[in-house]
């Protein structure tokens, strides 16, 4: 015979706090990987099924689209401000995180262009947020004298014209002209990927 919990006691959820947080992170890596393939309107039951998990799930955790759009923006940026603050950090390689992100991600792309029309285009205050994150990032590792230094502006200038240069249909292609772009602005940039701790 089987024997039931008594009322006092209160079962286990399935995997608890620690399960909540992996199937968060499955859900954020699986959005990253699905909006860099399909875009932005992929169907959120795709993002659940690439994560392992059902939709409720996924709307526990987002309960809608730009909320689990934010959220890869948001580790977009992350990363980037990790890279930065990571020792040894420079601007070439950080540069090359931030290249990885904008060859993975048209939202992100979208995020680096939001700061300088924010006040025509009613861009969303949390775009300006993380663009400036971005920028704070960045500029701190930004040497005197350096070609990006010249006007206040000029470095997210650049960062929003490479982002332009990030077209085509394969993550090589995009990267190929990502990496042109800054050489034609004459910046070096290290190995393209993500940051990893």
């Amino acid at each position: 015979m089987t024997q039931q919990p008594r009322s006092d006691e209160r079962r286990p959820a399935s995997g608890g706090p620690k399960a909540a947080a992996r199937n968060r992170a499955a859900l954020v890596a699986a959005a990253r990987e699905i909006y860099a393939e399909h875009g932005l309107d992929t169907p959120l039951s795709a993002i659940a099924r690439r994560a392992g998990v059902g939709q409720g799930v996924l709307y526990r955790h987002f309960p809608d689209r730009a909320a689990l759009a934010l959220a890869v923006l948001e580790e977009n940026v992350r990363q980037i401000e990790r890279a930065a603050a990571a020792d040894g950090a420079d601007l070439p390689r950080v540069l090359g995180v931030l290249t990885w992100h904008q060859t993975e991600s048209t939202a992100f792309v979208g995020v680096l262009h939001a700061d300088g029309v924010a006040s025509h285009s009613g861009t969303p205050a949390y775009a300006v947020a993380l663009s400036q994150r971005i920028e704070r990032a960045l500029r701190r590792l930004l040497p005197a004298g350096h070609p990006l230094a010249a006007e206040p502006d000029d470095l997210m200038i650049a960062v929003g014209m490479v982002s332009g240069a990030v077209t085509g249909p394969t993550r090589e292609q995009r990267e190929r002209r990502a990496l042109a772009a800054w050489r034609l602005l004459g910046v070096e940039v290290g190995p393209v990927r993500p940051f990893e701790e």
